[in-house]
């Protein structure tokens, strides 16, 4: 992103989950512990900790890891009970870049709408990362087995209450080789792209503490999507942001196409991306579940979810 154990072990740090927040004495010398996780906040920061392993070896497209991770997103679509669209779950593809062949799979879900059946909401994140490089695992525990992992809790949520426009589920292979996979979904779509109401692309939604901002890209494009937004209260220390978008913001200032809704938007289809500011781990072999604040990826994954229910709630396509 950005310029360019498939069985889950205990948890270890999870238990600091609003981190920071570890126990207190009162006045009284009473000792006050720190909140315990729920459920689903449990399971998003086991999937960051699973999919940013060291046994996925990077995630790499094409590699035994970049399978591991693609089988265990699969898992977990079945689990929540997310169906494959008509197509298929997977949507397999071969493209040149850089030099290179590379053959990647994207992996499809399907969460049917209540109100507007007919018009879909693709939400996405990649799941690959760089994989190994001079002997280093380059985890992406941010980049983006986060992204994932927010995905796949709103994934739950709307299996728990439906959505009004019916929603694609993509996890995205190739990202990192230059938007692969988003560019082959964009140019053999599952569904016409007309019926596509907007692209809301999560990469990168972990660590928001260096500026306190979880980023909202392309309202600049899409003017109509920031009022819907601009409403949503801070969550914890985080708060929705906008920029990243205008003629103004340059070169790795500007993230128009820095990720997956790159192509979406070179097809014209209304997107926006939400993701953090850049951090020192960033595509470093540094980028570890250890250097996740849970409280901070946790109040992020709420603000996206809140995201999608109000831009569900008011498009009309």
């Amino acid at each position: 992103m950005r310029p360019h154990r498939l069985i889950a072990a205990a948890p270890v740090a999870v238990a600091l989950l609003l981190a920071g927040c570890g126990s207190m004495s009162g006045a009284d010398g009473a000792v006050a512990t720190a909140p315990v996780p729920s459920a689903w906040q449990q399971q998003a920061l086991d999937d960051i900790r699973i999919l940013s392993a060291d046994d996925m070896g990077g995630r790499d497209t094409g590699s035994p890891g970049g399978q591991m991770s693609r089988d265990y997103i699969v898992g977990r679509l079945d689990a929540l009970g997310v169906v494959a669209p008509p197509v298929g779950r997977f949507q397999p593809w071969e493209a040149q870049s850089r030099g290179k062949t590379w053959n990647g799979i994207n992996v499809i879900g399907l969460i049917p709408g209540t109100r507007v059946t007919d018009k879909y909401i693709v939400v996405t994140a990649h799941y690959d990362h760089v994989g190994t490089q001079e002997g280093l695992i380059y985890n992406g525990a941010d980049d983006n087995a986060s992204g994932v992992a927010t995905m796949l809790a709103l994934a739950a949520e709307l299996k728990r209450q439906a959505p009004q426009h019916s929603v694609l589920i993509v996890a995205f292979d190739g990202e990192e080789h230059g938007l692969l996979g988003a560019k082959h979904f964009v140019e053999a779509p599952p569904v016409p792209l007309v019926s596509i109401a907007m692209n809301l692309n999560f990469d990168m939604t972990a660590r928001a503490e260096t500026d306190g901002k979880l980023w909202v890209t392309g309202t600049y494009q899409n003017p109509s999507f920031r009022p819907i937004l601009e409403g949503i209260p801070a969550n914890g220390a985080v708060s929705l942001a906008f920029g990243k978008d205008t003629p103004q913001d340059l070169g790795a200032d500007n993230w128009v196409e820095a990720s997956d809704h790159g192509p979406f938007y070179r097809a014209q289809v209304p997107f926006l991306y939400l993701g953090v500011n850049y951090h020192p781990d960033y595509h470093r072999p540094s980028d570890d579940f250890e250097r996740i604040t849970p409280a901070v990826f946790i109040s992020s994954t709420e603000l996206a979810i809140a995201s999608f229910r109000a831009l569900d709630a008011s498009l009309n396509r």
